[in-house]
Formats: structure tokens, C-alpha cells, sequence
């Protein structure tokens, strides 16, 4: 998943239900009448829904809301990666500080009977704040601890190829961030502590019950005559026997009289209603998957196996050895000009053949063939003395490296659009280099092909497929201009080498 994503997910999860929390108070409200709690009651406290209760909650969801979103997106994630430490670290004491006293000051209005369990005001009041800022310290180490996950998260994502158990480590990481952002939730909405404890004991339960699915349960099962029988009758039982451990740690943890019972009751319902079917879910999934990407393979095998035959079919040896007698011939006929275009087509084959599958060849060598390319244009209409063709290439000296075929297509575009033997025609070609820089320019006159041309229909590589390998191979290391009129065109390339 990618990182903006998730951040847009988070944000609108946690404005959503902090949205629906204050819509709950404000109906509520609306319901209330003139029931007092029997809190205040029994203290004989005065008790107003609007200062006593609506006032005090809109100001805790407000700081659980705000102090995510600061803490989520601007503080902690530079905290983790150690960039601002000071300036951070004070904004974060800060947040503490004022939450802290805002979640106080409610607590004297919302636990305002609390006031008559102590000798002095002042003993109580101290004992309200002091209760405010440990809720203020608890909140800030949860988010800590989510954004912590959720950083562990991101991490095996990115780096799955490293990790030889990767998969299994980040379904515990996504099984524990789950589970921090329940608790979350279930603080904000001030659930009590037995309800906390049932939930962190079965999702615990879950967490293991879906992992230990995955990779030792279900493969079992699919060994079996019955796989999906096989597969729940285990986890029924599986279910059992860890409800007693559950249960037992339950009981001894919580103030509640009926803690058995109840967690018995949620886990059996969570196990055999979610973690179950979930499992069996992202198993086949999984299964799913893998059996595309192994096919895929094997397609691809094939694609190269037939592309390996196809270019065992072209001999180069016998190309050249008939091209070499080829241009023998020529010169034995007096024909130069005919050697000379045959010799430059067999360089230019041998490039074809050899060099240009390599990721990166010399500047030079990739000059050579431009050279070539050039010459053998010019063989072709030297007869016509309307064209021009201007060339300035340097001669390089250096050792810089290209991709091949990334200058041909712009000198073959112009070529195709801008030579004319019935008409005026001019190309123009520079290319220079400074330091790890290439300036490469091509100016040429356009002229509409006839329908009777056979280059009319073929399109060559292509400027768009140079463009779109300039974005692949040289991101941010490269310009490219292009300019064009009625009668001309302009090309202008600075290129990073390094």
C-alpha cells in the first residue's frame, strides 16, 4: 500500500468517528431530559448535561482527535526517523502539557461528585488533574506505539524481498496495529476496563488462530479426504482449549464478577465467525495468486525459449561473410560508393546485432552508429543537389556511457519527414558534450509524404517511445525540447551521462 494512501485512509477513518462521536453526544443530548446520574446524586452536586457532560466530552474527543492528527502526520514520524529531535521533542511536551490540563479541567466538571470523597478541595482537585494528565500520558504512548507499527508495517513492505519469513511478520505487525487502534477507539469512547481486557484477549487469540491457520492448519487440511470439515472441526477445538486460558487470565485481571462466561461466549464467535473464515479466505487468495505468477513464468519461459530460437535462425557469420563478399565485389566492379554503403551496413547490423542489447554502451560507439546511419543517407540523395545535410558531431574522447538508441530515432525522424527529392530540403545535426553533459540538436524542413511512398505507413521507432524511455532510463537528467512549425522542426536534448 502506498504511504499517501494509508495517510488518507487514517485521516478520514479517525475524522469519521470523531464526527459520529459528537453527533452521539448532541443527540444525547437532545434525549437526555431531566435524568441526573446517580453519581451526582448520591454526592448532592448539582448536574447540568450541557457544562457537566457535553462540554467536558466534546473538549476529551476534540484532544484524542487533534493530538492523533499532530502526532500521526507531523510529530512522531520525524521523531522515528531522528530528523528535528529539539524542535519536536518540545512541541510534543507541549502537546502533553496542554492536553493534560484540557482533559483536567473537563474531569472537574464531569467528575465534579468526586469533590466530596476527599478533605480539601484542594486534595481533589490535585487528584483530578493528576488522574487528567496520566489519561493525557496514556493517550500520547498509544499513538506512539500505532505510529510505531504502523512505521514496522511499511518497513516489511518495502523491503519483503530481505525477509525470508516476511508475510508472517506482517500479519502480526497488521494484527497488533488492529488491535492498538481498537483500544484507541474504545478509550475515546470511554469503554471500562473488563471491556479492554475481552478484546485484547481474544484478538490475541485471533492474531494466533489466523497465522497458525495459514501455514500449519489448512495446508494439513488439504491433505485430508474432507478438507473444510477437517479444517473447522480444528478450529472448534482449538477454540476451546484456548477459551480456558483465556478465561482463567481474564478472571484474575478483571473487577468484574462474569468474566468467564463472557469470554467464552465473544471468543468462540470470533474465532469460528471471523478468524476462521478469514484465514481460509486469504489462503486461497494466496493460492490464487501464486498460481498466476507461476504461470506467468512459464509464459515468459516460453517467450524466451521461442525469441532464443528466432535468433538462432539469423546466422550472423554467414550475414557478414555475405556481406564481406558483397563488398569485395563492389570494389572489384569500381563501385565505391556501393562498397562503401554495404561496409556501413554491415557495421551498422554488427551494432544491431550485438551491442545495442546492452544496457549502456560507449558514447562513442552509439556515435558510430549515428555516423553510419548519417552516411548511408547520404549515399541515398547525394544525386539531388537541393538537400543540404549539415552535420557537427564531435569526435569523443571520453568515456561516458549511453543507452543505445536513444539519439537514432530523432536523426531518423528527420530523415523521414524532412528529405524531399522533388523539393528543397535541409537537415541540420549537432552534438556536443561538455563535461557529463550531451547537447544534441536536429533541425530539418518537413515534407508531406506521397501515398505512393513506401516510407509513408512506417513510422520508425518513434518520438514517443523515446520520450518514454528518456522518463524510464534518465529521470530528472534529461530536457527535451521540441518545436515545430508548418515547414520545420527542431529538436533540442540535454542529457545527464553520469
Amino acid at each position: 500500500m502506498n504511504i499517501k494512501d494509508l495517510s488518507k485512509i487514517e485521516f478520514w477513518s479517525v475524522s469519521f468517528l470523531y464526527g459520529f462521536a459528537v453527533l452521539m453526544l448532541i443527540s444525547h443530548g437532545s434525549g437526555y431530559g431531566n435524568d441526573i446520574p446517580y453519581e451526582f446524586k448520591d454526592a448532592h452536586i448539582n448536574f447540568s448535561y450541557f457544562s457537566s457532560y457535553f462540554l467536558p466530552e466534546l473538549f476529551r474527543y476534540s484532544i484524542i482527535y487533534f493530538s492523533f492528527m499532530l502526532l500521526n502526520f507531523c510529530l512522531l514520524p520525524p521523531l522515528y526517523k531522528k530528523v528535528n529531535m529539539g524542535l519536536n521533542i518540545t512541541i510534543l511536551a507541549f502537546v502533553y502539557l496542554f492536553s493534560g490540563l484540557v482533559i483536567s479541567i473537563g474531569r472537574t466538571y464531569s467528575r465534579a461528585y468526586l469533590l466530596v470523597q476527599y478533605d480539601t478541595i484542594d486534595d481533589a482537585y490535585d487528584r483530578i488533574f493528576f488522574n487528567g494528565f496520566t489519561y493525557a500520558a496514556w493517550l500520547i504512548l498509544l499513538i506512539s506505539i500505532y505510529v510505531l507499527l504502523k512505521q514496522l508495517v511499511l518497513h516489511l513492505i518495502e523491503n519483503k524481498e530481505n525477509e525470508s519469513n516476511h508475510q508472517m511478520k506482517l500479519e502480526i505487525a497488521f494484527g497488533a496495529g488492529f488491535w492498538f487502534i481498537i483500544v484507541l477507539v474504545l478509550i475515546a469512547t470511554g469503554a471500562d476496563f473488563d471491556a479492554i481486557l475481552c478484546f485484547t484477549l481474544v484478538i490475541a487469540a485471533a492474531v494466533f488462530m489466523v497465522i497458525y491457520s495459514l501455514y500449519e492448519l489448512i495446508p494439513l487440511a488439504y491433505k485430508k479426504p474432507k478438507p473444510i470439515r477437517f479444517y473447522y472441526g480444528r478450529i472448534t477445538l482449538i477454540t476451546a482449549i484456548l477459551t480456558i486460558p483465556l478465561g482463567i487470565t481474564g478472571a484474575i485481571l478483571s473487577v468484574g464478577r462474569d468474566f468467564f462466561p463472557v469470554i467464552m461466549t465473544v471468543n468462540f464467535g470470533v474465532q469460528l465467525g471471523i478468524s476462521g473464515p478469514l484465514a481460509l479466505y486469504m489462503y486461497k487468495r494466496r493460492n490464487e495468486t501464486e498460481t498466476q505468477i507461476s504461470s506467468l513464468k512459464k509464459e515468459l519461459g516460453k517467450s524466451d525459449a521461442n525469441l532464443g530460437f528466432l535468433k538462432s535462425q539469423i546466422n550472423p557469420h554467414f550475414l557478414f561473410n555475405a556481406l564481406n563478399t558483397l563488398y569485395g565485389t563492389a570494389l572489384q566492379e569500381n563501385a565505391e560508393r556501393t562498397g562503401e554503403g554495404i561496409q556501413k551496413l554491415g557495421d551498422m547490423m554488427r551494432f544491431m546485432l550485438q551491442e545495442n542489447l546492452q544496457d549502456k554502451i560507449s558514447l562513442s560507439r552509439d556515435i558510430d552508429y549515428l555516423n553510419n546511419y548519417i552516411e548511408l543517407q547520404k549515399l541515398r540523395t547525394s544525386t539531388s543537389v537541393d538537400i543540404l545535410i549539415h552535420t557537427e558531431i564531435e569526435e569523443q574522447f571520453t568515456s561516458a556511457n549511453i543507452a543505445p538508441m536513444l539519439l537514432i530515432p530523432f536523426v531518423e525522424n528527420a530523415f523521414k519527414h524532412g528529405i524531399s527529392l522533388q523539393s528543397p530540403s535541409h537537415i541540420k545535426i549537432t552534438l556536443q558534450t561538455k563535461a557529463n553533459m550531451l547537447y544534441f540538436d536536429v533541425h530539418n524542413s518537413i515534407h508531406l509524404k506521397a501515398d505512393g511512398d513506401p516510407e509513408k505507413m512506417h513510422s520508425g521507432i518513434g518520438l514517443p517511445n523515446v520520450k518514454q524511455r528518456l522518463g524510464l532510463l534518465y529521470p530528472k537528467k534529461h530536457e527535451l525540447l521540441i518545436r515545430e512549425s508548418a515547414k520545420e522542426f527542431f529538436v533540442h536534448l540535454t542529457l545527464n551521462l553520469d
